[in-house]
């Protein structure tokens, strides 16, 4: 089969440039590390792609019992991997004050060697990696931040604090997704932008341009192995959708989980849908599952940038103050419509099943 190449595509390049004419005072620098960013991904691509033939597969130092991340996970060899391709490509250029990787305890400092910039990055290198032994979609996950004014005019190394921005204060959000291709999703504040990797040329084109996500759907996404655990909204809100046509709402909904959540944020974004990962009960010291600042606030500026929300399930999840470099929360997010409803459901009091016989009808107490 004879493939056509369209050149009437932009490549990443192209887009980024157009988008600085919209800013004439602007240096550049902010082009050039999403760039930077872009290469990463396509080098954690190539490594994704090779697999077992480059011998990826597996738990990293498998022999001396497998090695642990700060999240408590065993960390894969690609986990590794990925989280170095990022540094190495990032770490160079003089756009960044400092770094946070989910695989790491602390910021991560720009070496001495290199000049520091105006710019902090927090990634998951490599997110779903607990499927990649089995072919499973995974991606990687990056939000980039304005460093404080102070780092920038001390050129002092940067501490955690420095990163506690809430997710409205991000500049830029993405994600790349290796699946049967491979695609940059891009915000950069002006809507969302999808590029697929031409592996001719090497270059991410411009595919899906100004995505726009379906205010209203019939799908939904949920581990529901938790559901003894799931506080009473969102079992309301699961429950609703299973009873389907005879329901409440009428119509009927499809169930997905990929155990993916950029796979699962991608098909979102193409289709609809909803995603929830909301706090429960099963361990009540964790306020939720996913982290805040590497996962739920660069999804979440993605969504809302695509005309979707992102939720804690509560309260918008781009408005809450991060206080720790790795914390948790519940996320709820995708077609508008249906996370407002489950945001309306926690508003609402909580109808109280009374199973004691003694208050049942036709009982002691009643008429």
């Amino acid at each position: 089969m004879s493939l056509t190449l369209r050149s009437n595509r932009s490549t990443l390049t192209q887009f980024l440039i157009e988008e600085r004419r919209r800013f004439p005072s602007a240096s550049g620098d902010f082009n050039a590390l999403i760039l930077d960013v872009a290469l990463a991904c396509k080098g954690i691509a190539k490594a994704v792609a090779f697999g077992e033939l480059a011998g990826m597969m597996g738990n990293h130092d498998a022999e001396a019992g497998g090695s642990v991340n700060v999240q408590g996970e065993t960390q894969k060899k690609l986990d590794v991997l990925s989280n170095d391709v990022f540094m190495q490509r990032t770490e160079w250029s003089g756009n960044l004050a400092g770094m946070a990787s989910e695989e790491m305890d602390m910021p991560y400092q720009i070496p001495k060697q290199y000049p520091r910039g105006n710019y902090l990055i927090v990634f998951d290198p490599l997110d779903g990696s607990s499927n990649i032994d089995v072919n499973v979609s995974v991606g990687s996950i990056f939000s980039i931040l304005r460093a404080p004014q102070e780092v920038i005019d001390s050129g002092r190394d940067v501490v955690e604090a420095d990163f506690f921005q809430p997710g409205c204060k991000q500049v830029a959000a993405g994600y790349a997704l290796y699946g049967p291709t491979t695609m940059l999703v891009l915000t950069v504040g002006d809507g969302v932008n999808a590029f697929t990797l031409d592996p001719n040329l090497s270059e991410f084109m411009l595919t899906h341009p100004k995505l726009q996500i379906p205010v209203d759907t019939h799908e939904f996404a949920i581990n529901a192995s938790n559901s003894r655990f799931w506080q009473a909204p969102v079992k309301r809100y699961v429950d609703e959708c299973l009873a389907g046509k005879t329901g409440p709402r009428g119509k009927d909904f499809n169930m997905r989980w990929i155990a993916s959540m950029v796979a699962e944020a991608h098909r979102i974004l193409m289709r609809g849908g909803v995603f929830m990962y909301p706090r429960d009960t099963k361990d009540a010291s964790r306020p939720g599952r996913l982290r805040l600042l590497y996962e739920a606030n660069p999804v979440g500026m993605i969504m809302e940038q695509a005309g979707g929300r992102a939720s804690t399930g509560e309260l918008p999840m781009l408005e809450v103050q991060p206080t720790s470099l790795h914390q948790r929360i519940g996320f709820v997010f995708g077609s508008k419509n249906e996370v407002e409803r489950i945001e309306r459901y926690h508003r609402e009091p909580v109808k109280v099943e009374l199973t004691n016989p003694l208050f049942a009808e036709r009982s002691l107490f009643r008429d």
